[in-house]
């Protein structure tokens, strides 16, 4: 298998069919992620391999069961996949300590996936925090936030 096909698997396989068997097959037991944020410093890494990537994928779904994952664009050079995917559900569970609210939501995605020898060992993702924070209700929209601060300089 190609590593665009490995990472397809990730995605269809493991996500949208919740088949988790397959992260044992793909994940690399010493894989590790890289969280991107918009923040002063080092990028932010942490060893994920397949159970703790189970754990964190079983966060997700118990707040948002209905969870899909749709690929939007992929690009491979290499043993590096790049693949925009757009994840859409219903809050119906907690999450981070906040309550559901049982709003649907869209959260844009961007993961780029290093595999080696048929098995992912590291991964960089960058989640449109801001958008899924201002679904949730926890923070203004953007046009909100704009006008508050116009206001506050006038």
């Amino acid at each position: 298998m190609d590593p665009s096909q490995i990472v397809d698997r990730f995605f269809r396989e493991v996500w949208n069919r919740r088949h988790f068997a397959v992260l044992d097959e793909i994940v690399d037991r010493e894989c590790v992620t890289h969280q991107v944020r918009s923040a002063p410093g080092d990028i932010a890494a942490a060893a994920r391999g397949p159970l703790a990537l189970r754990q964190h994928i079983d966060g997700g779904l118990a707040a948002f069961p209905d969870i899909k994952v749709t690929t939007d664009l992929r690009c491979a050079c290499g043993g590096n996949v790049v693949t925009w995917v757009t994840m859409g559900g219903t809050h119906s569970g907690p999450w981070q300590g906040i309550p559901p609210t049982g709003r649907k939501v869209t959260i844009r995605t961007v993961a780029q996936h290093r595999v080696e020898d048929g098995r992912i060992v590291e991964d960089w993702v960058i989640v449109e925090t801001l958008g899924l924070f201002q679904q949730l209700g926890l923070v203004p929209t953007t046009q909100e936030l704009l006008t508050q601060r116009q206001g506050g300089a006038a």
